[in-house]
């Protein structure tokens, strides 16, 4: 088997068993974004001087003796909205095209001090808005399922290039559904950690109370390892929880589902939703179910009123976020040119700097957070999060976890939803409540949809710091329908 289709687990082991260098499988990688990049347009900066000698440090350190941990060498696409010292960051934004940061953010670092091979940058949707990165200045990521379809959003390039077999593993960010609704719609598997769990230090900001780095993998155990590598509290985010890191591999390690309480959302199925993904996820349920699994239906009313809420809270943080990026400090400067006013410099920058979402949600924000409009919009939208918070701990009184499908439906078509802003953020409808109430959740695999032959995910949500509980399911999940099917479902990206 080629080393771009091993699973991150095996090529550490590989690696650690002397029988197979860093630099080997780092290459391999290369190579292989090398050949269908171009199509995919998953990486936006690749660093294939700076990844081989990651490599060549890595495999001089096994040399030597070191003991490293279990993904020392494994080559990791980075989401291009953590700040990286050695290599470009622009949050897909024109306002920061070939910024250089002067520090690394602390998922960064960690993944260095793991010994993680950092190939490139990924595409996103610009500032990570958007759920298909069709928002991306530079030009969209495409579904290596259908190149003329979205990858998801905001992080379609990460997805995309662990769905190609391009790195077998990234990083990206979920603010409103941007791990999970990616993964589901590439085949992959996608985690949200609880919020807090992950350092937002370096990471730019969309929407500070709800963004959540995270883990894009082909497997569960990948997926858990990596969580590991890069989580746990960071004195330098104020908003880090100071707790342990949830025993994540050990439950991806041993997924067991046996007298587990497993509660499906009424509120999150039904009208809407393509039939071919609520056939899957069905389907799903009822393997839980003979795998010894509890299930009952279970009713979180305040989930319907979680999108509108969102569209508030996020726009009014990014609002605030965004108002650093002025032309005075860093990134794009637009009519400097000694005859204009400060502010003159800043409005041109701006506009010229940011594409048509951001300023879209810039707008929406800064109309929520203006005087006479706070309490109405802004306030009342926290209100609901609130109630929304306490459906999921009500509901958590009765289950262990929470089911519904990731995503309406499989991945759209490129352009479909280009002028339709309300059509686009129905992607994130499943996902949105588990990022108001800080929840952990995953997306894992659970077949194809009968309409298309796109992939469908099954979303596992869990209390608060309870990410084993996701990794515990979705590794049941993912074992049983790699029985059914034979392997894993994706065995190969069917347009590449």
């Amino acid at each position: 088997m080629s080393l771009t289709r091993k699973t991150a687990a095996e090529l550490g082991e590989l690696m650690a068993a002397g029988e197979v260098s860093s630099v080997e499988v780092t290459q391999a990688h290369l190579d292989r974004v090398a050949e269908v990049d171009g199509k995919v347009n998953a990486f936006l900066h690749v660093a294939a001087e700076a990844a081989l000698e990651q490599a060549r440090s890595v495999d001089a350190r096994r040399a030597a003796g070191e003991r490293l941990g279990p993904l020392a060498g494994v080559p990791i696409a980075h989401k291009d909205v953590f700040t990286t010292a050695d290599m470009p960051t622009t949050a897909g934004s024109k306002i920061l095209e070939g910024y250089r940061p002067p520090y690394d953010a602390t998922v960064t670092a960690r993944l260095r001090e793991a010994g993680l091979v950092i190939l490139g940058k990924t595409n996103l949707d610009e500032f990570a808005m958007g759920s298909s990165t069709e928002n991306s200045a530079f030009g969209p990521s495409r579904n290596p399922w259908d190149l003329d379809r979205i990858p998801g959003g905001s992080s379609g390039g990460s997805s995309a290039a662990v769905a190609s077999y391009q790195a077998p593993l990234s990083t990206g960010t979920d603010t409103g559904g941007s791990i999970r609704q990616p993964a589901a719609v590439t085949g992959i598997v996608g985690m949200k950690p609880t919020y807090g769990g992950s350092s937002r230090y370096g990471l730019i900001a969309f929407a500070s109370s709800l963004d959540t780095p995270g883990p894009f993998a082909r497997t569960v155990l990948d997926a858990a390892l990596l969580h590991e590598a890069f989580s746990g509290h960071d004195v330098m985010d104020s908003t880090s929880i100071h707790a342990e890191v949830p025993p994540v591999v050990e439950a991806a390690r041993h997924g067991d589902v046996a007298g587990l309480r497993v509660g499906v959302v009424r509120e999150l199925s039904g009208e809407g939703y393509q039939p071919g993904v609520l056939a899957r996820f069905q389907e799903a349920v009822e393997l839980l179910e003979s795998l010894g699994a509890k299930v009952v239906e279970v009713s979180c009313p305040s989930f319907t009123y979680a999108l509108p809420a969102y569209y508030l809270i996020a726009p009014s943080e990014c609002s605030s976020n965004l108002a650093r990026f002025d032309g005075m400090r860093y990134g794009l400067r637009v009519g400097d040119d000694g005859t204009r006013s400060a502010e003159e410099v800043m409005a041109l920058t701006r506009a010229a700097g940011f594409g048509p979402e951001v300023k879209r949600r810039i707008m929406l924000g800064t109309y929520a957070l203006s005087s006479g409009y706070y309490d109405a919009y802004y306030g009342s939208a926290q209100k609901v999060r609130t109630l929304i918070s306490r459906d999921f701990e009500a509901a958590f009184h009765q289950v262990d976890v929470l089911v519904s499908p990731t995503t309406p439906t499989t991945a759209f078509p490129i352009g479909e939803r280009a002028d339709d802003p309300m059509a686009m953020y129905l992607a994130d409808l499943c996902t949105i409540p588990a990022n108001l109430a800080g929840n952990a959740a995953i997306s894992v695999p659970c077949g194809l949809a009968d309409e298309d032959g796109l992939p469908a995910g099954l979303q596992i949500m869990a209390p608060v710091l309870g990410d084993d509980r996701c990794y515990r399911v979705g590794a049941a999940v993912e074992k049983a329908f790699q029985d059914r099917w034979g392997g894993p479902l994706l065995k190969e990206a069917p347009a590449l």
